[in-house]
C-alpha cells in the first residue's frame, strides 16, 4: 500500500469488534478503523499483528462503518482461506518442486505446518525426512512458501549452508526475491508502532 506519512485527517483512532455478533467458540477480532479526510469512495483493510486495520472515509456514518468493517473482516478471511494450504497440500507441492529443481531426488516422509517454530521459517531433520515449515508462512506469496520448502528439501541432500547447498537453491528463480521478502517482514516485526507512519 503507498504510504501516507501523515495519516493526518479524521478523529482518533479507535479499537472495537468487528460490528457482529461473536459465535461460540470463535475469537473477538481486534480491529481498528481509521477515518481520513483524503479517503473519498474506497475502504480497504489489512492484517497487522493480531488486529484488522479497516480504512475508510471520514464522512462515513457509524452504519457504514460497521457495515464495512464487517464485509472487509469476510473479505480477508476468505482471501486467507484460499492462500492456506493444508499438510496434504504441502507435500504434493513438496514433491512438484523436488521433481522440478532437484530431479526428484528429495523425498521427505512427512511435510508439515507446525505452531512452535517463531524463530525460523523452515527446519528439516535429515535423519527422519522430516520436513516442518512455521505456520507464519501462511498467507504469505507462493514464491515464498515455494522458497522455504525448497531450501528444507536441498537440506535432505545437503546438510549444512555450504557452496554445494546453494548451489541447489540457485536453481530456483525466485531465491533471491523470496529471500528479500523475508528479511523485509523480519526487519518489519523489529520495528516500533509508529501510527502516522502506516500506510493508507
Amino acid at each position: 500500500m503507498p504510504a501516507d506519512p501523515l495519516n493526518s485527517a479524521g478523529p482518533p483512532q479507535r479499537i472495537h469488534p468487528a460490528g457482529r455478533p461473536v459465535l461460540d467458540g470463535e475469537r473477538e477480532e481486534r480491529v481498528e478503523v481509521r477515518r481520513s479526510a483524503r479517503r473519498r469512495r474506497t475502504v480497504s483493510a489489512y492484517r497487522e499483528g493480531d488486529r484488522t486495520i479497516v480504512l475508510i472515509p471520514a464522512r462515513m456514518t457509524a452504519d457504514e462503518e460497521r457495515r464495512w468493517v464487517s464485509v472487509m473482516l469476510d473479505k480477508l478471511a476468505a482471501q486467507e482461506d484460499r492462500r492456506i494450504i493444508g499438510d496434504d497440500a504441502l507435500a504434493h507441492r513438496a514433491a512438484e518442486l523436488s521433481e522440478r529443481y532437484l530431479q526428484g531426488r528429495a523425498r521427505p516422509d512427512s511435510v508439515r505446518w507446525v505452531t512452535n517454530q517463531n524463530a525460523r521459517w523452515g527446519s528439516c531433520t535429515p535423519a527422519l525426512g522430516s520436513i516442518r515449515l512455521s505456520h507464519r508462512l501462511q498467507g504469505m506469496p507462493e514464491y515464498v512458501i515455494d522458497y522455504v520448502l525448497l531450501h528444507e528439501l536441498a537440506h535432505l541432500l545437503v546438510p549444512g549452508h555450504g557452496p554445494g547447498f546453494w548451489e541447489l537453491l540457485e536453481r530456483y528463480p525466485r531465491t533471491e526475491r523470496a529471500r528479500g521478502f523475508l528479511e523485509g517482514v523480519v526487519a518489519a516485526e523489529r520495528l516500533p508502532y509508529v501510527p502516522w507512519l502506516r500506510a493508507e
